[in-house]
């Protein structure tokens, strides 16, 4: 979750009041944040949101427009949504290969306002907690700033060969080409990978031809580097999905009104349908209204509320609210987009409202729990690797394609994906453990050898017969990693773990990309395959930078169980 610092004289006036660190404390409550400290010497508050759906909450306006519309019951009207009211003063053409590119932009200008230092901070600090994990670094979504003043629209927003276009990037001094710019670039180095394997890249360009972005790269420092004392912006977002591109600048448009701006709309002109239209005038207020019922209310927070309290507390917390007969209709504010079921509004409703105001209720059934055969059996198996020298591991589930595919030499395989993710690093959940360990042991090679590690735990294992197309398993691999680790050594441990759990089975000599050839067998018991054993290939080890020697086995800890129990 992001944590951001913020200025608190910034806050107060942003809010309009002065306030104690006690109350800003409490008042953090409605924005689901945690104060996490104060600097009195440079007047820093230390905030972490803990609302992964709510990027307008992620700076110090957001905080501010919160808290304000809570002690005051006042929202400001942003008449740019209104396109009777608004002003139109650029256009930006997107050219038709974009579409397989990065297809989606939109942009709007600011006037009227003298960016300061904090303003400059706090902008810088939005654009990067938006971009980096609501943007999925940059993939999804990236954010440009620029000084209006030395922009001539149109924009074109285009694609280019590498070689073709070349300007000076932030932070250097002289031009570059796009690819000198992935190649050398520090910006570069860390985003280019977003555009591995394209032939043409996007930019924006000016009628001038004057370069503002090599988006989600870098921007040019002729036209991109905004410094304090400027009086006129043009903000511009680009990205994969044209609502998360739309939510951001409606999030960055009411942030500078906030701050007194003056928002100018742009219009984005597309070859090629969006799902709202071709033409648009940006900012572009998408939110729809949602139903609520007082039954949805009631049954969510166990107690009765009028139609007149509910459509006070939902207003008070920024949304606007229609009775219609038994319904209320509501329609959220148009920077937020985490609005999709009665259930969310329940929620702002109870933060509303504030948790301490609800009567608790004592449960009127009481159990005793314990733990389940499988959870038993797997501490029984902790027990017995413990006790031969081993160290326990507990890992994450959710893990990258990369780590448990790509490093391990294996091929596309069906695995089980987290949908809409905020972070490739954990976009897929884990079907075997024994890439976890090789995460430790890389990060453990300044520790004295041997290293003997192992972990029971859960694995997911893609299963279209399942109930969510899934299957959650329990699983124990085990790692030995010295300069004489070998096949025989982790035999003898599977040994004797299979001769403490009296569980008969059979090594049979296979194949399998993560082993060295001739040194990898399969775990059979029965008739059935419990799991896998060898010398980790020495590829797999260079992949994941480990420079010893290494061995382990896995086993499936369910099928082991149902054997157990057949002999027990």
């Amino acid at each position: 979750m992001p944590t951001i610092s913020i200025k608190k004289k910034d806050l107060e006036s942003l809010i309009g009041v002065s306030l104690s660190l006690q109350e800003v404390e409490h008042h953090l409550q409605w924005v689901k944040g945690e104060f996490k400290g104060y600097d009195l010497k440079s007047d820093e508050l230390r905030v972490e949101l803990s609302d992964s759906n709510r990027p307008d909450l992620w700076c110090s306006e957001g905080i501010a427009r919160q808290i304000k519309g809570k002690l005051t019951g006042e929202w400001g009207e942003y008449p740019f949504f209104n396109s009777g009211e608004a002003e139109k003063v650029g256009q930006i053409v997107v050219s038709d290969g974009m579409r397989e590119i990065r297809p989606y932009v939109g942009g709007f200008t600011a006037t009227g306002i003298m960016v300061d230092e904090e303003m400059l901070v706090q902008m810088i600090q939005t654009q990067e907690k938006i971009s980096e994990i609501f943007g999925s670094k940059r993939r999804r979504i990236s954010i440009g700033i620029y000084n209006l003043s030395k922009i001539k629209f149109p924009v074109f927003y285009k694609a280019v060969r590498p070689e073709e276009t070349s300007f000076i990037p932030l932070g250097f001094e002289e031009k570059m080409d796009l690819k000198e710019i992935l190649e050398g670039h520090p910006k570069g180095q860390i985003y280019g990978e977003i555009l591995k394997g394209m032939e043409r890249y996007p930019i924006l360009v000016d009628s001038k031809d004057n370069v503002l972005s090599f988006p989600p790269v870098i921007n040019s420092r002729e036209v991109g580097e905004v410094k304090a004392g400027d009086r006129e912006l043009f903000v511009e977002v680009t990205g994969l999905d044209i609502r998360l591109v739309l939510l951001v600048l409606n999030i960055l448009a009411v942030n500078l009104y906030d701050r007194g701006g003056r928002i100018g709309r742009v219009e984005v002109v597309y070859p090629y349908d969006t799902e709202f239209g071709r033409n648009m005038d940006i900012p572009y207020e998408f939110t729809k209204p949602v139903k609520l019922s007082l039954r949805d209310v009631e049954r969510v927070m166990g107690e009765r509320l009028s139609m007149d309290e509910i459509s006070s507390l939902l207003d008070s917390y920024g949304h606007w609210v229609r009775k219609r007969d038994d319904l209320l209709e509501v329609t959220p504010p148009p920077y937020r987009d985490d609005i999709m079921h009665p259930i969310d509004l329940c929620e702002d409703i109870a933060i509303s409202r504030g948790y301490n105001s609800f009567n608790p209720v004592m449960p009127s059934q009481m159990t005793v729990g314990g733990l389940s055969d499988i959870e038993l059996f797997s501490d029984l198996i902790r027990g017995y690797m413990t006790g031969s020298g081993f160290q326990e591991i507990i890992s994450n589930i959710l893990t990258s394609r990369e780590d448990i595919l790509g490093k391990m030499l294996l091929g596309e395989e069906k695995v089980v994906e987290v949908d809409n993710v905020m972070s490739l690093s954990y976009s897929v959940l884990r079907h075997w453990i024994l890439p976890s360990l090789l995460r430790v042991e890389e990060a453990s090679t300044e520790s004295f050898y041997p290293h003997k590690t192992f972990e029971a735990g859960e694995v997911a294992i893609d299963d279209e017969t399942n109930n969510l197309s899934g299957n959650t398993l329990i699983r124990c691999a085990a790692l030995l990693s010295h300069p004489a680790a070998n096949f025989s050594e982790s035999h003898a441990i599977l040994e004797s773990l299979m001769y403490y759990l009296q569980i008969e089975y059979r090594l049979v000599p296979g194949d399998h990309p993560s082993f060295i050839e001739g040194r990898m067998g399969w775990i059979y018991a029965g008739d059935e395959v419990v799991g896998l054993i060898g010398e980790i290939h020495p590829r797999v080890l260079t992949g994941w930078d480990i420079h010893m020697p290494c061995s382990a086995f896995e086993v499936d800890v369910d099928r082991l169980l149902k054997i157990y129990q057949a002999h027990s």
